[in-house]
């Protein structure tokens, strides 16, 4: 007849205590938003976060708000590989209004001769610079400029740096949260750039664009960006279901800038 070991008793404690680690091994989800701190990038460590303002995190929201509300509240959604537009509004050359705001736009940046009339010169950049501008925000903390990758470049390069706004974080372990910039390649450049520790030098000359966080509920994120389907659109996405862009055709995020004000 065969001996049949038995093994002794451990203590509830010992058992929970285990399990607990083993639960934790399984894997990490990522950040929700509003907890954690950045990390590191490209093997730097992130610097100590500023001081909380929650006044112009506020401002940066009302004011995208008020602009898109002021273009007619075109609306997108994009879910997956199709994308709709429920609601369309103002365009950037439906008349003098509209090319002279996109003037405005580009005003920030230092071109004063461009408006909504020039259709072939993208306006999303200057659409954000403007945004951040008009709220408060030092060009110390947020460069303006006519291209995505130039203040994209100029955050990571001072990530390290005590008290930036504005630090990068990886697309596949941070749910975005408002006022948030969350930037997708575009173009020829799609197949070019992924989602990790990119250099700054690797952005140099990248086409992009990036979109404001101004809601996150459920599985969705709400976003405004200009020059979006020709007018400032608030665009719906889809999350994962740990709260994480999801990456589709449209838009291939490859960085997230988070607003630690």
């Amino acid at each position: 007849m065969p001996t049949r070991t038995i093994l002794p008793a451990w203590p509830k404690g010992v058992v929970i205590g285990a399990l607990s680690l083993l639960l934790a091994a399984c894997g990490t989800a990522p950040e929700q938003p509003g907890t954690g701190v950045a990390g590191r990038w490209a093997g730097r460590p992130i610097g100590s976060p500023p001081a909380p303002m929650p006044a112009i995190r506020q401002a940066i929201l009302s004011s995208a708000i008020r602009e898109w509300e002021f273009f007619g509240r075109q609306t997108v959604i994009l879910r997956n590989t199709e994308e709709s537009i429920p609601h369309v509004g103002a365009w950037e050359d439906d008349g003098g209004i509209y090319s002279s705001r996109v003037n405005a736009y580009w005003r920030a940046v230092g071109e004063p001769g461009l408006d909504g009339m020039d259709c072939q010169s993208p306006w999303s950049a200057a659409f954000i610079s403007w945004i951040m501008k008009s709220a408060g925000v030092p060009e110390s903390q947020f460069p303006p400029a006519i291209a995505h990758w130039v203040y994209l470049a100029r955050s990571i390069e001072a990530a390290s740096e005590p008290g930036r706004w504005f630090v990068p974080r990886r697309v596949a372990d941070y749910s975005p949260r408002p006022g948030d910039l969350v930037c997708a390649s575009r173009g020829a450049s799609r197949s070019g750039i992924r989602d990790g520790d990119i250099s700054a030098s690797q952005l140099q000359g990248l086409s992009s664009h990036c979109d404001l966080v101004v809601s996150h509920s459920g599985r969705t994120l709400d976003v405004i960006g200009g020059n979006v389907r020709n007018s400032v659109s608030r665009t719906t996405l889809e999350l994962d279901t740990q709260g994480r862009l999801q990456v589709v055709p449209r838009r291939p995020w490859f960085i997230i800038l988070e607003n630690r004000l």
